[in-house]
């Protein structure tokens, strides 16, 4: 029997798992979905404890298909979105469901304590502005409207902290939860300015850890319940995106990653840390690299919304319909749980621009994907304009297997993308991270000999010129629909 790894990724709309042989690579996966909930508009939230019965039932599966023994795991990694956040009792037990990372209903917070902070240079000190994804903010809403389970709380953690930590680790977060909080500075160091506007007692904030450390072991209950060994091995693992990046090869500057998750993740490989209020900066897993990178709230999960507008009609027919349709012919502003990056703007709303009676699910269907990939045109123009160059563009996670997606951002960003095969991302990234946690893997830079690429996706040149012209209409669109979108937010939120 060989050596295995387990990396789990808690996402918005599944938890993946991956078994990962330290010689052979991947042998097993398993994906059993996870529920999103938004009980009010612009709220995101999950449920942490079907997170464990998801990452229990699947190790469960990967492990007796493999026919790998119990003590021939190794090591077990978690990854997942980020800066979720779940209020916690000395038990480690949720007190709430969790506030995911696009949940936008502290926007009277962000407003407060960006006025109390006007002084303070947060871009520099964290590598990120205070905006809606940001944990003080979600705090100041949890005291201000939950009192009694803010009295309750012993720590604030992220979503893969806590699972590992329903495992048996320590209470922790991992350095990329840290720096997306907005509570710590690049060092990982409380931001006492920040707690202090907020009101947030330090004692709230477990110690912060960086991908690779070990954090504790597999406890007998949990032992018991995913059929493992008491005492393996527990590895911090990290953000989906960062791990997403670091397994898809993402290593030296100018290599860029395009990550068509539930949320979409645009990330550039750095030999520093660059910094910009419209961006956020995370840690590469290879210790002195960063990435910085962009996310929007919505780019799988806006798929999957439309998906179940029209009746759960299956991705794939609606690829063939959508090909078929011309480009551009309407325009949609994908701000349905409002924008993070570039923009910033929790208000921001939807909308559907362009529409005639001969129009069909298939030209809205295509008007999402599109509208998506505008998104990441926004972000690249960004980087060119604060001197980050992407010189290799790949495109992986779910929405990667759509052959038309593909096609539409290589044309939208003008750029050829190379696909990986057979990549399922951050458990991957977990797994790996695992396996460099216990040495079982000698050298970060190993993890690359277990890549494998696809055909390069070409732009077509004319399609190319289109969408030019329509990324620019779409700008516009941005622009002059934003107040219209803030003026229902405010009246729909009171």
């Amino acid at each position: 029997m060989g050596k295995f790894t387990i990396g789990i990724d808690i996402g918005t709309t599944g938890t993946k798992i991956v078994l990962f042989d330290v010689d052979l690579g991947i042998v097993g996966q398993a994906n059993r979905e996870a529920s999103q909930f938004s009980p009010q508009p612009g709220y995101s939230e999950a449920d942490p404890s079907q997170w464990l019965v998801n990452a229990v039932d699947s190790i469960r599966e990967v492990v007796a298909s493999a026919h790998a023994r119990p003590e021939d795991v190794i090591a077990i990694a978690t990854s997942g979105m980020v800066p979720a956040v779940i209020p916690v009792d000395n038990n480690g037990a949720p007190l709430r469901r969790a506030i995911l990372q696009n949940d936008a209903r502290a926007v009277e917070e962000v407003g407060h304590l960006t006025s109390l902070l006007s002084a303070v240079d947060l871009v520099s000190l964290t590598g990120s502005a205070l905006t809606q994804q940001s944990v003080a903010p979600t705090a100041a809403w949890l005291m201000s409207h939950e009192p009694d389970i803010w009295t309750q709380t012993s720590h604030l953690v992220g979503s893969y902290d806590w699972v590992l930590m329903a495992l048996g680790a320590e209470p922790h977060v991992e350095r990329n939860w840290a720096l997306e909080s907005g509570l710590f500075t690049l060092e990982s160091e409380q931001l006492t300015e920040v707690l202090q506007a907020t009101g947030l007692d330090s004692s709230l904030l477990p110690p912060v850890y960086s991908p690779g450390q070990r954090v504790g072991t597999l406890s007998a209950a949990a032992a018991e319940r995913t059929g493992l060994a008491t005492g393996t091995p527990l590895i911090v693992g990290g953000a989906d995106h960062v791990l997403s990046a670091f397994a898809a090869g993402v290593e030296s500057e100018g290599d860029c990653l395009v990550k068509l998750g539930g949320a979409g993740d645009i990330l550039v490989a750095s030999d520093r840390p660059i910094v910009d209020s419209r961006i956020y900066l995370d840690a590469h897993p290879i210790p002195g690299r960063w990435l910085p990178n962009g996310c929007m709230a919505t780019s799988g999960s806006l798929v999957r919304w439309y998906q179940s507008v029209i009746g759960g009609e299956k991705l794939d027919i609606l690829d063939q319909e959508a090909a078929g349709r011309s480009a551009a012919e309407v325009l949609c502003l994908p701000y349905f749980l409002g924008e993070k990056s570039p923009i910033h703007d929790a208000d921001l709303r939807g909308a559907f621009v362009g529409l005639h009676l001969g129009h069909t699910r298939a030209d809205l269907y295509r008007s999402v994907l599109e509208g998506i990939a505008f998104g990441f045109r926004h972000h690249a123009e960004v980087f060119r304009e604060i001197g980050i160059h992407l010189d290799r563009v790949i495109i992986t996670n779910g929405g990667s297997k759509s052959t038309l997606w593909k096609q539409i951002h290589a044309e939208v960003l003008g750029t050829e993308l190379i696909p990986i095969m057979n990549h399922p991302g951050a458990s991957l990234g977990a797994a790996l991270v695992a396996a460099v946690g216990v040495g079982a893997i000698s050298d970060w830079a190993e993890a690359k000999k277990f890549l494998s690429f696809g055909p390069p996706v070409i732009p077509e040149p004319s399609r190319v010129k289109t969408y030019e012209a329509a990324y620019n209409e779409w700008r516009e669109l941005d622009l002059a629909i934003t107040p219209i979108s803030h003026s229902i937010s405010r009246r729909t939120r009171t």
